[in-house]
């Protein structure tokens, strides 16, 4: 029988994550993936922002790749399953962190359907899309972990309050899109868990990104925990589903917000 700390172990798993290098979670997660043992690919718009991140792995001891792809590209996400499998074989773990940040943009009232069809081309397209080439390998081999990162605005509504004094505007579009990944993660995790593969969600509340300090105030004070999420907070999410330490877990969306959804 494998101890609890050989169950969250990745070693031998390959592990693709979208956004990988990216400062809002991607990196941590990768980092995160890297640490507990699996080769780790980052993928996201900037080849060399992916390069240079995985070389820094590399030099931490670690085994990561970095390729390009455009989540709102179709032909750019078929390329990268190819080189995908073609390189490595086979992918254990997909991590659905990349979010078409360009089109969530303004308030309902500044919005137009133009806007919210670029939100959906990457952010829903997008997402199907790569979880259906994906999928046969994972169901081939009999075994995957599907992990998307949704949001604490994918199960309540944001709190206007917490934006007085600022600038500061929440789209409409990254609720509907974040709710909408929660909803397609459990019917795959209904759809393939009979084939071996488990699908579940992330959903992370306010990461710390120097905004403006009425809006740090009034988070903080909202926030059960007194603080926004850091780079580490993900961390440990990540690896849990990502390893046989969640091998009876499949369709969960995980809350890592510091209570914001308790109250």
């Amino acid at each position: 029988m494998m101890s609890i700390l050989d169950r969250f172990s990745l070693k031998g798993r390959i592990a693709l994550v979208t956004a990988g290098a990216g400062p809002l979670f991607g990196s941590s997660i990768s980092q995160a993936l890297a640490e507990a043992g699996a080769t780790v690919i980052t993928a996201s718009r900037s080849l060399e922002a992916n390069q240079q991140f995985s070389e820094s792995l590399r030099a931490a001891g670690h085994d990561a790749h970095g390729m390009q792809f455009d989540l709102s590209d179709p032909d750019s996400i078929l390329q990268l399953h190819r080189d995908v499998i073609e390189r490595f074989g086979r992918l254990d773990v997909l991590v659905n962190s990349a979010l078409t940040r360009d089109g969530h943009v303004g308030n309902l009232e500044s919005q137009n359907p133009e806007v919210w069809m670029k939100a959906a081309g990457g952010d829903f397209s997008g997402l199907f899309l790569i979880c259906q080439q994906f999928l046969p390998d994972m169901v081939k081999q009999g075994r995957g972990s599907i992990i998307n990162i949704s949001s604490i605005y994918g199960v309540v509504s944001n709190d206007p309050t917490i934006y007085e004094g600022t600038t500061m505007v929440q789209p409409p579009t990254y609720n509907f899109v974040k709710a909408g990944m929660i909803n397609f993660t459990q019917y795959l995790a209904c759809y393939y868990g009979k084939q071996g593969v488990r699908a579940n969600c992330i959903s992370p509340g306010g990461y710390f990104n120097d905004q403006p300090k009425p809006f740090l105030d009034q988070y903080c004070h909202r926030v059960p925990v007194g603080r926004m999420l850091d780079n580490e907070d993900i961390k440990g999410a990540v690896v849990f589903l990502a390893s046989d330490a969640s091998e009876y877990v499949t369709g969960l969306n995980l809350m890592v917000d510091g209570g914001w959804t308790c109250l």
